[in-house]
């Protein structure tokens, strides 16, 4: 298991079993954001997982299957933390901010997962791949419509929500590149920051520094 998976969520591929698939899962995380999906083999990835390249087809028939699940799990993740703050309390900004601090939280603390997840796309083979853009298109709209939320409620002042949107989603995600663990911010922290800069991104009409330091 990374550094990184000790933190923030304690077993984040706890859904995977039994132990010695997680374990190839994990392997093939680490091998692929270091290395590259298309320059990983199977054969690395067994012999991180401290297991024999044959072992690997019990669990997973190919390298591509493996790059799937990871993926599938991550947006599944990503997509549960934005839903949440979406459907929690409070006004718009005030969701807007909990989403964006949990969204670049999770992007921060599981960096390494992330890269993965959110750079490996175009790996995936067609049907795959129609399957996670859908996801990525569920968690757009969640952003979206808290834009729009606020738009509504008179709390935000946008042009262009649609291009809004994107330029937001950008923003996060782009944190899993950079983020280093040996940096001068935590994720809790870099997702405060994030918050504030993404309510001036919308016009927010309060003050964003103290909605975005507000939420938990």
């Amino acid at each position: 298991m990374t550094a990184e998976e000790t933190g923030r969520d304690a077993q984040p591929w706890g859904e995977v079993t039994p132990d010695a698939a997680r374990r190839l899962l994990v392997a093939a995380v680490e091998a692929f954001a270091e290395r590259g999906y298309h320059a990983t083999t199977t054969r690395d990835i067994a012999s991180r997982a401290g297991m024999s390249p044959a072992a690997l087809y019990i669990h997973y028939k190919t390298k591509e299957e493996l790059l799937h699940r990871i993926s599938r799990i991550g947006h599944d993740k990503a997509l549960d933390i934005l839903r949440t703050a979406a459907d929690g309390p409070g006004t718009p900004a005030g969701r807007l901010a909990v989403a964006v601090r949990s969204f670049v939280g999770w992007h921060a603390a599981q960096h390494t997962t992330a890269r993965v997840v959110q750079y490996e796309l175009d790996a995936l083979g067609e049907s795959a791949r129609a399957e996670i853009v859908a996801l990525r298109r569920r968690t757009d709209g969640v952003i979206r419509e808290l834009v729009d939320d606020g738009v509504r409620a008179g709390e935000f002042d946008v042009a262009d929500p649609a291009g809004t949107t994107v330029a937001v989603l950008s923003l996060c995600i782009d944190v899993a590149r950079w983020f280093n663990v040996g940096g001068r911010r935590t994720p809790d922290e870099v997702g405060a920051l994030y918050a504030e800069l993404v309510l001036r991104m919308v016009g927010f009409r309060g003050d964003p520094a103290e909605v975005a330091g507000a939420q938990k």
